[in-house]
């Protein structure tokens, strides 16, 4: 048994509140059960209860054993000192405020239904699981799986939202800059995500906007940067790009030292890093107002039309320099589209509204919505305990379910995991996923 269940019975009131009484026989009455506290202070502030017929307000303090009171020091602790009700799940000793005064003292175990407790030991058994409700999951209504994993995607973005402030703080709030750096990110996919971004932040914007007048200049500053330019090859294509960046270098005085190598070892060759940053430098070429029409965008079509480039001519029969391919025009693909638009044009989108104070959290929600479902482990794991991945709002809001909920044991934070503990009503799974 742990603290968080017995918060998680009072919170929701999930125990018979019924002909209550505290330990001393006093008849209870619980008007509010108070605010959850997630801070340090008694665990529900606010609260309301009537003893005996006489009306208290004040906070509430809940423990596994009463004389957790003392171990943690709360007798000599004046933050305590408004707490009207403690709540156990075992009484062992009376307990006293700094003052002297009793508190009263409610036994949570006598009211809590054997089933209630008995669903909570179950999920939380040791038996090894990939999550704890694996047995229970494909029980799950649809109401509360869809209702969830909608919270559970914006409570992702919120997350993404504080890492895009820190980014832009360091770009002195320049949000064309910060679309660039997390644009070239993402162009380098997980393998040279890392790299991609080193070579973004080592430019200075300005420079950027610069070079984009033409087309030769931003391919050969993002390939020089990268030190894709470096060595020497009998290829006329590297040597013209490589005197352009020597050109640049020198002209606005670039450093590449803390820049990371990209890799090649066991890509496909379209996505070798020579092809992703030509694409990313004909993208930059070809739409001077990027940012303005990330911003305006409202439909999956327009984001399409953004991300349809392809490398420059030299390309079409290249994947690397000097190494010759059968002609085809390297287009960003489909699916990169799709990744560029989730982990990067939603991210800024809901990043800039909630800074200018608007909610466009429908208009997310209705896009993400459209975009076909993830493949990943963690999806397939799921869709096999019970088909929920349907789009890619919901493979989304399940890494964010397994990663901050299931690996970190927050069942009783979760309306699955509440749902399955005990019967929800509508009304609680709105509150589990406000709160």
């Amino acid at each position: 048994m742990k603290e968080d269940f017995l918060h998680y019975v009072w919170k929701f009131q999930k125990f018979d509140v019924g002909g209550i009484c505290t330990s001393n026989g006093e008849i209870l009455h619980i008007k509010n059960p108070g605010s959850h506290n997630q801070n340090s202070g008694p665990d529900f502030f606010n609260a309301q209860i009537e003893l005996d017929g006489q009306l208290w307000a004040g906070n509430v303090e809940i423990h596994l054993k009463s004389s957790d009171w003392y171990a943690h020091a709360h007798e000599t602790d004046v933050a305590y000192d408004n707490v009207i009700l403690h709540v156990v799940w075992e009484h062992d000793a009376e307990i006293y405020r700094k003052d002297g005064s009793a508190i009263p003292t409610f036994i949570l175990k006598k009211h809590v239904p054997k089933t209630t407790q008995e669903r909570y030991q179950k999920l939380f058994s040791k038996e090894k699981k990939w999550i704890n409700c694996e047995n229970d999951f494909a029980s799950i209504d649809e109401f509360t799986a869809e209702n969830w994993l909608e919270r559970l995607y914006l409570e992702r973005l919120q997350r993404k939202e504080k890492i895009l402030l820190k980014e832009l703080k360091e770009t002195q709030n320049h949000w064309e800059s910060l679309l660039f750096r997390m644009l070239c990110k993402n162009f380098g996919l997980k393998v040279n995500g890392d790299s991609f971004f080193s070579v973004a932040k080592s430019i200075d914007f300005s420079v950027v906007k610069k070079c984009s007048q033409e087309r030769q200049d931003l391919e050969a500053l993002l390939m020089g940067q990268a030190g894709l330019l470096e060595g020497d090859t009998e290829d006329w294509y590297f040597k013209t790009l490589k005197t352009r960046y020597g050109y640049l270098k020198h002209k606005f005085q670039l450093d590449n030292a803390n820049v990371i190598a990209p890799k090649f070892f066991r890509l496909r060759p379209p996505n070798f890093p020579t092809v992703r940053l030509a694409q990313f430098a004909m993208l930059y070429f070809e739409q001077p107002s990027l940012f303005s029409k990330v911003i305006s965008g409202k439909n999956l079509e327009a984001f399409y039309e953004l991300f349809n480039v392809t490398g420059s001519e030299y390309w079409d029969k290249h994947y690397n320099f000097g190494i010759g391919s059968l002609q085809r025009k390297k287009r960003v693909s489909k699916s990169l589209m799709d990744l560029l638009v989730i982990n990067t044009i939603i991210p800024i989108k809901f990043c800039y509204a909630v800074q200018q104070g608007r909610d466009i959290s429908d208009e997310i929600l209705e896009l993400v919505a459209k975009i076909s479902s993830e493949e990943n482990a963690i999806v397939k794991k799921f869709n096999s305990l019970k088909k929920i991945s349907k789009s890619a709002g919901h493979s989304q809001a399940l890494l964010h379910l397994k990663t901050e909920y299931c690996d970190k044991n927050r069942c009783l934070q979760c309306a699955i995991g509440s749902s399955i503990i005990g019967t929800v009503a509508q009304p609680e799974v709105r509150r589990i996923m406000e709160n």
